[in-house]
């Protein structure tokens, strides 16, 4: 967006300002441009509210590499609240951006210290073994971290994407269904935790990502990622060593799977005349041919 600074008063920044916290927009590089312009040198009219501001502008300073910037609100909130952890926090995602690690997780040692059930400067920590690549110890100090706040969500979610990358998936689903306890009607969480299951492979594991694949077509039928996984694992199954009625079972659905997918795939695409793309795919995806070992 293009603003025009000369007919911008300061009270109008402010509103700016406001509809963004509202709308939970970050709009960085506006607010900086904004903030330089205009309302640098006029906060103090903005009463109690400036206060708000500051953390706003900190945060887009931050996001933006304009340390300068940061550090200046920063010292003002410290110079009005010079014992308040909150803005020690931001002095230390200060030091994390421009790559001060050993300052920063000092900093956050000292909050911790004051205040143990703080959990953001625990995170920040974590974050700051992640910049550093230190995935091993990232993952250690949040399972620490997990053991005093287990009801947080993001947390395990982050420490899924950690076992993931390490490549550790039994951890890694087993952190995705604590994420589940809490969101038990989330398609794409059902999804995932198939699509991890149906990696590690072998015909349990496969089974058990048939069934929630299945759950997250029930949760979102539109859902065309579980309807090919799910037409996935029904082959595995139809090929394997299971049980004759299994097999046929698995190859039923197999069936149902492609003819919806295909059918989904046919309404849903953009191209003109892709029949015969679809008829493509249809025969790539039945010439699957997925053997247990």
């Amino acid at each position: 967006m293009t603003f025009n600074f000369r007919e911008m008063s300061w009270s109008d920044v402010r509103d700016q300002f406001r509809k963004y916290r509202e709308d939970n927009e970050r709009r960085s590089d506006e607010v900086i441009q904004l903030w330089e312009a205009v309302l640098e040198n006029r906060v103090q009219k903005t009463g109690n509210e400036r206060h708000l501001i500051l953390e706003q502008v900190i945060l887009a300073a931050l996001d933006t590499s304009r340390f300068d910037i940061a550090g200046k609100c920063i010292e003002q909130l410290s110079t009005e609240f010079p014992d308040s952890m909150r803005v020690m926090k931001f002095e230390a995602m200060r030091l994390e951006a421009m790559q001060m690690y050993d300052e920063a997780n000092d900093l956050l040692d000292e909050i911790i210290a004051k205040d143990e059930t703080n959990a953001a400067p625990r995170k920040r920590k974590i974050a700051i073994l992640k910049a550093k690549g230190k995935r091993t110890e990232a993952i250690k100090e949040l399972s620490e971290y997990l053991k005093t706040f287990m009801s947080d969500q993001e947390a395990w979610h982050e420490l899924y994407a950690l076992y993931l990358a390490e490549g550790d998936y039994s951890k890694a689903v087993f952190c995705l269904e604590e994420v589940l306890l809490h969101n038990p009607h989330s398609h794409l969480i059902q999804q995932r935790i198939a699509e991890i299951r149906y990696t590690m492979g072998g015909i349990e594991n496969v089974e058990i990502a048939r069934t929630y694949y299945s759950q997250a077509l029930k949760l979102n039928p539109n859902n065309l990622r579980a309807l090919y996984g799910l037409y996935l694992c029904c082959s595995y199954v139809a090929n394997s060593r299971a049980l004759v009625s299994k097999r046929k079972e698995a190859q039923k659905m197999a069936q149902w799977a492609l003819e919806n997918a295909t059918m989904r795939t046919t309404k849903s695409s953009k191209i003109s005349s892709n029949d015969k793309l679809i008829s493509v795919l249809e025969s790539t995806m039945a010439s699957l041919d997925i053997k247990s070992n």
